[in-house]
């Protein structure tokens, strides 16, 4: 006891006679804490972001969010999907579309320094020969006319060990299955970010819980961080996708049976979804965007109207199977519901991914930057086109579309594109989903 006592006596004594050289530390260093918190990140660079990003993706397929950052490609796009100069200050088709020569800029470095010249671009394409004249053209051979080659090469290019042009550089990758799991890249003054990739919005949301990451970016369900005090919920309108409902056209039940797609088109509520409205498979950003689509506004009666002019023993068998994935359950809920007050029998099952048989399927579309549906809805994709949608019209319009160099020309060919695909009714674009950004205050 007298020793606790004596050590107590001798603190105390310590702290009186040097009081002032001891407040003068504290001082010091409070102005320390706070000016190095300012100066540091100046000097060698900001707190690094950690990221959380939900998807599954390999080097070669990281979002453009990050990608543009990092590099650069030939051209690039602007926000209506126009072709602009980039890397290459012009470009030509002397054999329209065959051919493609690109012509480099010569004020452009790789980000150790070197100039940018032909030899070093990493592109790789089936069915394209690449050639490289000089170091200021490379040249693009293709088997058959393409028109929007241009936008293609607008994903950027690396030189070898991921060397970009932008104003970030890859520090390390890290991969397991082939999958990316985590991406560093460092800005010119230092600054880090650090990306984490996550199979499902739901590990995603865990790793912010648990602390892993301190953003999410480009979430779809903010719940439940938005009652979090700590936590910052930034949305926006991804005008790049879309929710739709795809009919299977190879079903006895929608095949040639127009009247049934348009009556379930019209007996959803688009405007209890969320989001905003969606009207085409098309951007409503794009130069290629068709207004004047048929809308299929929620129309009940007009929905009972068309189910009237169906067979009695069809609509009393009639029963559809709508799969969807767990994060559209609720919107897919609610489309069973006005198919059920219309008088159509539905059941509902959730399914992770892309089932091999269903009659309905309500998913998340990315929609390309420009308006090339060729994939989606020519008759020829098997494995993309979700719909099963066969239709010569259609078909020679997409194939018209591929080899037409001339703007304008493209334009007429998307109009009457969207406009006979919507009265066809292979699908119902319903609206462009609401993502959020997730970080800590």
């Amino acid at each position: 006891m007298l020793t606790l006592r004596y050590i107590l006596r001798l603190i105390v004594a310590f702290g009186f006679r040097f009081k002032f050289l001891l407040l003068a530390g504290l001082i010091l260093g409070v102005a320390f804490f706070i000016v190095s918190s300012w100066a540091i990140p100046i000097i060698f660079g900001k707190d690094l972001d950690r990221v959380g990003i939900t998807g599954r993706f390999k080097v070669e397929s990281l979002p453009d969010s990050i990608l543009e950052g990092v590099g650069d490609g030939l051209t690039r796009l602007d926000t209506d999907g126009t072709v602009l100069p980039n890397l290459a200050q012009s470009w030509e088709s002397p054999d329209k579309g065959k051919t493609w020569i690109f012509h480099l800029r010569a004020d452009i470095a790789w980000q150790d320094g070197e100039r940018v010249e032909s030899f070093d671009l990493d592109y790789e394409y089936t069915d394209v020969s690449i050639e490289t004249p000089d170091a200021h053209t490379i040249v693009f051979r293709l088997e058959t006319p393409f028109s929007l080659f241009p936008s293609i090469v607008s994903r950027p290019t690396f030189k070898k060990g991921l060397l970009g042009t932008g104003d970030w550089k890859v520090d390390s990758v890290s991969i397991a299955g082939g999958y990316l799991q985590k991406l560093i890249i460092i800005s010119k003054n230092k600054d880090k970010k650090i990306f984490k990739f996550y199979p499902t919005e739901e590990r995603a949301k865990l790793a912010y819980k648990l602390g892993e990451v301190d953003k999410l970016a480009g979430i779809f369900n903010p719940m439940p961080f938005e009652s979090w005090k700590n936590t910052i919920v930034h949305e926006t309108v991804d005008t790049q996708k879309e929710v739709v409902l795809f009919f299977n056209m190879q079903d006895e039940m929608f095949k040639d049976n127009k009247n049934l797609r348009q009556a379930l088109s019209y007996a959803i509520d688009k405007e209890k979804l969320p989001g905003v409205r969606a009207l085409s498979p098309i951007a409503p950003t794009s130069w290629a965007f068709n207004p004047q689509v048929k809308p299929y506004d929620f129309d009940k009666e007009r929905a009972k109207e068309l189910l009237e002019d169906l067979p009695e023993e069809f609509l009393n068998n009639l029963t559809i199977k709508l799969v969807t994935s767990p994060i559209l359950l609720e919107q897919a809920e609610s489309i069973a519901r006005g198919w059920e007050e219309a008088g159509v029998k539905t059941s509902l099952q959730v399914s992770s991914g892309v089932p091999n048989e269903y009659q309905a399927l309500l998913a998340i579309y990315e929609i390309p930057m420009d308006p090339d549906q060729y994939s989606v809805w020519h008759s020829t994709q098997l494995g993309s086109n979700v719909s099963k949608y066969q239709d010569a019209r259609i078909d020679k319009l997409l194939e018209s579309g591929r080899t037409e160099l001339s703007l304008e020309e493209r334009r007429t060919i998307y109009l009457d594109f969207q406009r006979f695909l919507l009265e066809d009714a292979p699908a119902v674009f319903l609206y462009h989903p609401i993502s959020y950004d997730i970080e800590r205050k």
